[in-house]
């Protein structure tokens, strides 16, 4: 049978990376930061965590350096977009790629190996009823991320920020810090993102390893509106097409196809939601 619990609990592990990615993203689009350096700072954490666990032999401490080295590396984006006024797109697509570049540069150096470092020793994070606490973590952080953008003063004041930052700032509330804060958080949130996919999902760095995942996060925020729980029905759909992927390539299919599902799912709900927020305004001046 093809769809079964064994694919269910597959595609849960799936989705922890994309969730995590893909909630940091929201943060940032709620205070008006369109962060599409999600891929760079996963791919950091990736190495981070990896790094960290082998010379440590603790993978916990693989877990929070990684949330440091991915916040740390947010900061470009934050004093670049918020601080100098860049362009928050062209800083985000600059630092995907030089996480690749670096990752694979710290790769050879530290490890003294090209492509892929795979050690026995390399500790992992434990598996509690099947998945990682990190997986735990990012369920919770949905429910979390929910009341503070929608009870908590914090997350009204930076909703607000990103909504009208100038109406914001006459009230006090400065929209630099928010916006720090909401970056900053992502950053956070994508190296738990690299953590769970190279310490959880796999016990090994390969370079580029995060596969666009980051790509589909930002996806997943827009599908989902930036709305927590929006966010995890979109990376719950990828989720299930990547374990569909994989439960297609033990069927027989080639690699190549079954590699190809979670992006042609994702370029098929990017053209419908397209689709559907262009009909809406016709329709609405047709009832008028």
């Amino acid at each position: 049978m093809f769809l079964d619990s064994d694919l269910l609990m597959s595609a849960l592990r799936a989705l922890t990376p994309i969730l995590l990615a893909a909630l940091g993203g929201a943060l940032c689009e709620r205070a008006g930061v369109f962060n599409i350096g999600l891929e760079g700072m996963m791919l950091m954490g990736c190495f981070t965590s990896v790094a960290t666990s082998w010379f440590t032999g603790s993978p916990w401490l693989g877990v929070l350096a990684a949330a440091l080295a991915a916040a740390a590396y947010s900061l470009v984006l934050a004093v670049g977009a918020v601080t100098l006024r860049g362009d928050a797109v062209v800083l985000g697509i600059a630092m995907n790629l030089l996480a690749v570049g670096l990752t694979s540069f710290l790769l050879r150096t530290v490890f003294g190996v090209q492509g892929t470092f795979d050690d026995p020793s390399l500790a992992g994070l434990p598996l509690i009823g099947g998945f990682t606490p990190l997986a735990y973590l990012s369920w919770a952080a949905v429910a979390v991320a929910a009341l503070l953008l929608s009870r908590h003063v914090w997350g009204l004041r930076l909703r607000g920020v990103g909504e009208a930052p100038d109406a914001a700032a006459t009230l006090g509330v400065s929209p630099a810090k928010y916006q720090y804060g909401a970056i900053l958080l992502s950053g956070v949130l994508c190296g738990l993102a690299g953590a769970q996919l190279a310490l959880g999902n796999v016990t090994l760095f390969t370079e580029n390893m995060t596969a666009g995942r980051g790509w589909i996060a930002v996806v997943a925020v827009m599908l989902g509106r930036a709305a927590p729980l929006g966010v995890l029905l979109a990376a719950l759909l990828f989720g299930l097409a990547e374990a569909a992927g994989f439960r297609l390539q033990g069927l027989g299919l080639p690699q190549q196809a079954t590699d190809a599902a979670p992006y042609v799912v994702t370029l098929g709900a990017l053209f419908l939601t397209t689709a559907r927020r262009r009909r809406r305004p016709r329709t609405t001046g047709a009832v008028q």
